[in-house]
């Protein structure tokens, strides 16, 4: 599968190869830097200043002919790799023909071809309808739009360690204050946040948290906001910026029952777990739940600027007209490049794909673990996977080492996030076309970025 993977999506010319010629920024994104300095608004942050001239595949190219491996596929956005050879076609013949009208103005074939393919491909085999926006946090904030209008009620509730976006809304659903909220408030109001069920954190042990968590979250919702005041309840199946949690086996299922029980929308954002990244289509397609509303971006148009809303048509059509849209939204450029990653990932079947991603890491990752008394913790699924940094011994969590750790990393041609509530968590998702060999060579230097810190202690 990897020749295949690789001879379809990477070009010839650009090898897939750790390379290092310069330090790491070099001279020329040093340079680059300064300029941004004088031009960009220091309110925009970059996890690591090199200056990408070509990406593809697995690795990233800079401006100084360094070659660095690709752990973090522009935050699980190129999941098909940049500049995939039908997502690039696509693009390139739209943009020939027309590059915006407004489909409020004067609509197209392709934000309706996206949108069939959404409904199509999302969980569930009731009618569906789906709306096209430009990015996660608007997705979320139409669904919540949709989600109130349908059931005439004003509370959302959120979970704690959950990251839904920086707009006004989202930024209230979001949990971690800095950098994401921090002096920008007031927020939107008639947002609930309750515990999430954390493994590793639970206050009785991971052992009880199937069982705990979901009996606190109900009797929370019941008793503290009042189930007939809640229009929905918003939930990544894997949470992203919070460190990647993965809830136990069970505990969606047991939410979203109760939600249909009360009348509750239950949303789903799958915006960074969406498209094949967890080994599913979606990742709530592992625990067989069937949201009300779905919220999808990053992965689904090859790393152009597209979002959707797909959810039961008669909760999508209880919108009244006009209500839903934006000038951008739905761009038929974004959309042509979706139709031709949606393709390329039922054509590799990148679902397996990242199944053996997850299958290749995890172990890797656990052997770390027993190495390392700083890794407190192994999680993930598919192609999204993590591990969690502590003072070994304990559970407190060490940004420290986590951001040490990173910057090891980055020095040796391995570009890794971080996430995290308590910034302890390095995070990896690869392109799920990386060939096999680089995502092998990028363990071993996490490794070594591990062995280093270690040293240096």
């Amino acid at each position: 599968m990897s020749s295949m993977v690789q001879s379809a999506t990477i070009p010839a010319e650009l090898a897939q190869e750790r390379r290092l010629v310069t330090e790491i920024p070099g001279p020329k994104s040093r340079e680059l830097h300064a300029r941004r300095g004088a031009a960009v608004a220091r309110g925009v942050s970059s996890t690591l200043p090199i200056y990408v001239s070509r990406a593809a595949g697995g690795v990233v190219v800079d401006v100084d002919g360094n070659s660095l491996i690709d752990f973090g596929a522009g935050i699980a956005v190129v999941s098909v790799g940049n500049s995939a050879p039908r997502v690039a076609a696509a693009v390139q013949e739209q943009v020939a023909a027309f590059t915006h009208t407004c489909f409020m103005v004067a609509p197209y074939e392709g934000y309706v071809a996206v949108c069939e393919q959404l409904n199509r491909l999302t969980p569930g085999d009731h009618a569906k309808r789906s709306i096209l926006l430009n990015s996660g946090a608007e997705a979320i904030e139409n669904a919540v739009k949709i989600a109130r209008a349908y059931t005439k009620r004003q509370a959302v509730v959120a979970f704690d360690h959950g990251y839904h976006g920086r707009t006004n809304l989202t930024m209230a659903l979001t949990a971690k204050a800095m950098p994401y909220k921090s002096g920008f408030g007031p927020f939107a109001p008639e947002i609930y946040r309750l515990p999430m069920a954390y493994p590793f954190r639970w206050p009785t042990g991971s052992e009880r948290c199937g069982e705990e968590a979901p009996a606190a979250i109900i009797g929370a919702i019941e008793k503290q906001v009042g189930a007939e005041q809640v229009a929905a309840v918003v939930i990544e199946p894997i949470q992203g910026e919070g460190g990647f949690v993965v809830p136990p086996s069970g505990f969606l299922a047991r939410l979203a029952e109760f939600c249909r029980e009360r009348g509750i929308v239950f949303i789903a954002d799958e915006i960074q777990t969406g498209f094949c990244r967890t080994g599913d289509w979606f990742a709530c397609e592992h625990e067989g739940v069937v949201p009300d509303l779905i919220a999808t971006a990053k992965a689904i148009a090859g790393g152009l600027p597209l979002a959707a809303v797909t959810g039961r048509a008669e909760i999508m059509d209880s919108v009244h007209v006009g209500g839903l849209g934006g000038t951008f939204g739905g761009n038929p450029v974004a959309c042509a490049a979706s139709l031709g990653a949606i393709r390329t990932m039922e054509e590799l079947d990148l679902t397996r794909r990242a199944v053996w991603i997850g299958e290749t890491m995890l172990p890797r990752l656990r052997r770390l673990q027993e190495r390392h008394p700083a890794i407190g913790d192994v999680r993930g699924r598919g192609a999204m996977v993590a591990v969690e940094l502590v003072r070994p011994g304990t559970k407190e969590p060490d940004p420290e080492v986590t951001t040490a750790l990173a910057a090891a990393c980055h020095r040796r041609g391995l570009l890794t996030l971080t996430a995290g509530t308590f910034s302890n968590v390095l995070r990896f998702l690869p392109p799920l076309v990386i060939p096999e060999h680089l995502l092998n060579e990028g363990l071993g230097v996490l490794g070594e970025a591990f062995a280093s810190v270690d040293q240096g202690r």
